[in-house]
């Protein structure tokens, strides 16, 4: 990819993405959860249009659709790249101001809206690797939203550059930008049939060079305890408080192991996300995350090892547990599709780059977008500090990225003419 011929466009296009706030909404009912991330959607398809992939649009729950024609006559398999719009609920995305430190000096990044907001190298290892590059933050007050921006960005400048250059042989591709990943409703409304793809890319990770082909099985659980309720002047060998047995279960949960703040690697978790009650009724949730089936039912069996503990002192109350499944490992099916992984190393060295295969601790829409029949494994985007006021990426990283995307689509079809 001749990228001294070529102006990249990923830079320009990340830095007027991250000033509309997109933050999705997990207590909204609606499709998508916020409206305002139309405001992107409609912003994306019209620049797709502009491009010139004529049938790009966006439907009514927030999704993008647009084919990159072939410029092959071989039957090559029809790819999808794919990134989110939403940003994440945890920190503000309203009035973003990225702040582009040129020529990085390894020194701390003091963001200026906020001086205690401070991107130190000793937390950031990756840092130590971005010497001389052009490193972007948020200004101290906001995330920067380069999850998943930075990925929708590279996209965007990917698709320029194959319609520049025509010359590059590849079968057809289908851009495909989701809606409220951030809160796992990212493929809910997603019609497989219309974007009649074989296989896909989300383009959503994290360091130069990642390819991450797997990631945790995740469930929710919810324990609801009700309790006896009684006036509190009268209440002795009454009263039983709902309130009192959730706390006293989260109280119960291991604090060395099995925490998000304990683990790492491919350890496991259990991890109390919300409690709310009173004292006749109270309910913990739980996201509970394993890399294999058989550690999530190790980790709810322990969940209801623990509640019947609780429950063994409150005669007169009882506890009902809930599981909900949430996503599941999409290894199981990309071990099934090797050449995708495969080509994407390969695309990953074409950029002069050593891949790294990476294991995710959390989900992305490839998770479901795999278990649904477009097998997706996730490739980086040069994101880093995600859901924070940390959050940075380098204008390197992003073009690195973009020439992934382009040596992918040439692998593809160099592949299948092989055949």
């Amino acid at each position: 990819m001749p990228l001294t011929t070529y102006r990249n466009t990923a830079t320009e296009r990340f830095l007027r993405y991250v000033q509309l706030d997109t933050q999705s909404d997990p207590h909204s009912a609606t499709y998508p959860s916020t409206e305002k991330q139309k405001a992107l959607g409609r912003l994306l398809a019209d620049e797709l249009r502009a491009l010139g992939l004529a049938d790009a649009h966006l439907d009514e729950w927030g999704y993008v659709y647009a084919t990159l024609p072939a410029t092959t006559d071989q039957s090559v398999p029809v790819i999808c790249f794919c990134s989110h719009v939403d940003t994440s609920p945890d920190s503000s995305g309203a009035n973003v101001k990225p702040i582009i430190h040129k020529n990085y000096d390894g020194s701390d990044l003091v963001l200026p809206d906020d001086p205690t907001q401070i991107i130190r190298r000793s937390e950031h290892p990756d840092l130590q690797d971005q010497l001389g590059n052009d490193i972007i933050t948020a200004s101290g007050n906001t995330l920067l939203g380069a999850d998943n921006k930075a990925g929708l960005a590279e996209i965007m400048d990917a698709v320029q550059y194959l319609l520049t250059h025509p010359e590059i042989k590849h079968g057809t591709v289908k851009i495909l930008f989701t809606p409220d990943e951030e809160i796992g409703r990212g493929t809910a409304k997603v019609d497989l049939d219309k974007l009649d793809a074989d296989y896909g890319y989300t383009v959503d990770g994290e360091t130069r060079g990642s390819l991450e082909d797997e990631t945790f099985s995740a469930d929710g659980v919810s324990i609801t305890f009700h309790g006896v309720s009684a006036h509190p002047g009268f209440a002795k060998g009454k009263l039983e408080s709902a309130l009192k047995m959730a706390a006293e279960l989260v109280a119960k949960l291991p604090k060395d192991v099995l925490s998000p703040e304990s683990t790492t690697g491919r350890e496991g978790f259990v991890h109390p996300v919300g409690l709310k009650g009173a004292v006749e009724t109270a309910t913990v949730e739980f996201i509970v995350r394993d890399f294999s089936e058989d550690g999530l039912l190790r980790h709810e069996s322990l969940l209801r090892t623990l509640t019947d503990e609780v429950m063994s002192a409150y005669p007169r109350s009882r506890a009902e547990i809930e599981v909900v499944e949430q996503y599941r490992n999409m290894k199981e099916i990309l071990d099934l599709h090797p050449a995708v992984s495969d080509f994407a190393e390969e695309a990953i060295r074409r950029a002069g780059l050593e891949p790294r295969k990476m294991s995710i601790r959390g989900g992305t829409d490839g998770s479901r977008l795999s278990f649904m029949g477009l097998p997706c494994p996730n490739l980086f985007a040069g994101e880093h500090a995600f859901h924070s006021k940390h959050e940075w990426v380098s204008v390197q990283d992003m073009e690195k990225a973009v020439e992934v995307i382009v040596h992918l689509c040439q692998i593809w079809a160099e592949k299948s003419n092989e055949k």
